[in-house]
């Protein structure tokens, strides 16, 4: 009997996650639909769709909520295991029971905040489409409460009752501590940020709990402990990001990207560089470096840039290079792409800085490029002396004829980037332009279309861009209760103290977000740090565009430096390359890098040359 129990709420769980991946990948047709629909009847019939936008608007905070979800259920939220996975497994074991109980830590305590905030919303009328709000606000507690159905059966697969119930006394032991220390942590003002966004939010990522719920457990325990605000404030600020329209762009990328794997648009556009690089002393690395200059930024994610490059190229490169140096150049092209547009990084940074986002697409270029030198400079110095080995050079009729099979790929990028700068379409809906020539690519051009994949694709985006939208959704909350308790004037009064020097400034930049793009990754201190530094900048009279370059190329450096950098990681796994292999090379790579980002701090014309 109790077989058939556990049997039949299986059965249910597998039943309630296969809608919501149907649900999620709804949400993302429709969404691609929805744009691109207003494109065409704004720009080829002069007959705008004034509902497209709130529509899509509506329907992206449902993606994010349900995207969420599939990546609690999956286990994919970004979170920081470089501590956790030196661990024994039995220890591991604990430390995840601990993780998932926070997380139902923190969608319980939010769950009722979301439910009034939805119910509050029911009086309020959209302007074009006259529904209630409450329509879209029904998102966030519909998907919390999503979230804890499935993260109390995740619970119960990690491990024995034993590390369940110890997850579980643990947390509420640490929470009962800080709720009856709470009369004396009024007092203590500004050092109530040391403790709970230093201490609860640093241990939680350390622990292994998913970014997003380290910063919503640190900020829901600095307003209730120590504040008299209520927690619909957190609710609040993870309406106003995750419904921001700018963002998504964050799922439509992300498809474009699968979308070019799949059709072999990435393949061709490889191929034709290796027909022009490949015979020289370390020809395919120079590919290497200039394929990723020209993927980057299309699928907005830079393990997709890596997965569409590393398996058409890596083969052939290990028969010449070791497998740790391959693993240390894909890693630090990652960092090298990050300003190529259109990315996430820099439509995350335009969003929540109010910096112009074509601004931050023109100049994102150069200074890539720039880096881009430089690795390949050291690409040189390492390969001189390398033998050249049963490789030959292709004749011009083959290059011309992989260059002709490459040619509708290879205007891809330039076809997304016009339609910006022409002002055919907004950041936001750029991408479906891009989505629907990569479907007329894989359909007439190159006629590789699997129908077979096209769902998972679909509910994989939903799931990345779910992980990223939470994140950054519970990072301007965070954010917020900064600002609010007046960290941002300290850290004013820290940078003004400089007596004016704004290269002091870019230097200091630079050293702190490696730090926190190796802890925190690009996209959550993006977010956290974004809006308190980038007010500084204006102040010293530094460029936006110019800072955010600097901003963003730092974040990628710490993002795959090891022993924390995420990026390095998956970098070795897309590569299938042991990480202590390219621990050594890489770092010969990160100087470079480090010494190309002081040049673009120190010129502000690279950065601006272009606006």
């Amino acid at each position: 009997m109790f077989n058939q129990l556990v049997v039949g709420i299986k059965w249910f769980e597998s039943v309630v996650f296969s809608i919501v991946e149907g649900v999620a990948a709804l949400l993302v047709l429709a969404c691609v639909t929805i744009l691109f629909s207003g494109v065409v009847g704004r720009y080829f019939f002069d007959s705008p769709l004034v509902w497209s936008d709130e529509l899509a608007s509506i329907l992206f905070l449902w993606l994010a909520m349900i995207g969420s979800v599939i990546a609690l259920k999956r286990g994919e939220h970004m979170r920081m295991t470089a501590l956790v996975s030196k661990l024994s497994p039995a220890k591991r074991h604990y430390l995840e029971a601990i993780a998932m109980v926070a997380c139902l830590f923190y969608l319980a305590i939010v769950l009722l905040p979301a439910y009034h905030f939805a119910l509050d919303e029911v009086m309020v009328t959209t302007p074009s489409l006259e529904i209630s709000n409450a329509w879209r606000a029904a998102a966030i507690p519909i998907g919390m409460l999503l979230m804890i159905f499935f993260c109390l059966f995740r619970l119960g697969t990690l491990g024995s009752l034993k590390t369940t119930l110890f997850g579980v006394c643990l947390t509420l032991l640490i929470a009962g501590i800080f709720y009856a220390c709470s009369p004396w942590l009024v007092p203590l003002g500004k050092y109530n940020l040391l403790i709970f966004f230093v201490g609860v939010a640093g241990f939680c990522i350390l622990a292994g709990v998913p970014i997003a719920f380290a910063f919503g457990l640190g900020t829901i325990a600095y307003l209730g402990l120590s504040t008299r605000l209520p927690l619909s404030v957190v609710v609040g600020r993870l309406d106003e990001s995750m419904s921001h329209m700018v963002l998504l762009a964050v799922p439509l990328f992300v498809f474009l990207g699968l979308l070019m794997e799949m059709t072999g648009m990435a393949r061709a556009m490889v191929a034709f560089l290796a027909s022009m690089l490949g015979h020289v002393k370390g020809g395919l690395s120079y590919v290497l470096v200039g394929a990723m200059y020209l993927v980057s930024g299309i699928s907005g994610s830079k393990a997709a840039d890596m997965a569409a490059i590393a398996p058409a190229l890596f083969p052939e490169m290990k028969r010449n290079t070791p497998p740790g140096e391959l693993v240390a150049l894909l890693a630090a092209t990652g960092a090298q792409t990050e300003t190529i547009p259109p990315s996430l990084v820099l439509i995350t940074i335009g969003s929540v800085t109010g910096v112009s986002i074509t601004a931050l697409f023109t100049g994102g270029m150069l200074p890539a490029f720039i880096l881009g030198l430089i690795l390949c400079m050291l690409v040189w110095w390492r390969n001189r002396h390398t033998p050249i080995t049963n490789t030959i050079k292709p004749s011009v009729r083959v290059i011309s004829k992989l260059f002709v099979i490459a040619l509708p790929a290879l205007l891809l990028p330039f076809v997304i980037r016009a339609a910006v700068v022409e002002g055919i379409a907004t950041a936001t809906e750029v991408s479906t332009i891009g989505i629907v020539y990569g479907l007329f690519c894989g359909l007439i051009v190159y006629r590789q279309f699997d129908w077979k994949r096209l769902l998972p694709m679909l509910v994989d985006t939903a799931c990345l861009s779910g992980a990223i939208l939470l994140i950054i959704g519970a990072a301007t909350g965070m954010a917020w209760a900064l600002t609010q308790s007046g960290f941002s004037q300290v850290i004013l009064k820290v940078m003004t103290d400089l007596n004016g020097s704004w290269q002091l400034f870019m230097l200091i930049s630079v050293l702190v977000f490696i730090v926190l793009g190796s802890v925190l990754e690009g996209i959550p201190a993006i977010v956290l740090f974004g809006p308190l530094l980038f007010p500084v900048a204006r102040q010293l009279g530094i460029n936006e565009v110019h800072y955010s370059m600097v901003v963003i190329l730092s974040m990628g450096v710490g993002l795959f430096a090891p022993p924390l950098g995420v990026g390095y990681y998956a970098a070795c796994a897309i590569g299938k390359v042991d990480p202590d292999e390219g621990v050594k090379p890489i770092l010969g790579y990160l100087v470079a890098l480090f010494l190309g980002i002081l040049v673009i701090a120190l010129v502000p014309w690279l950065s601006t040359c272009f606006l």
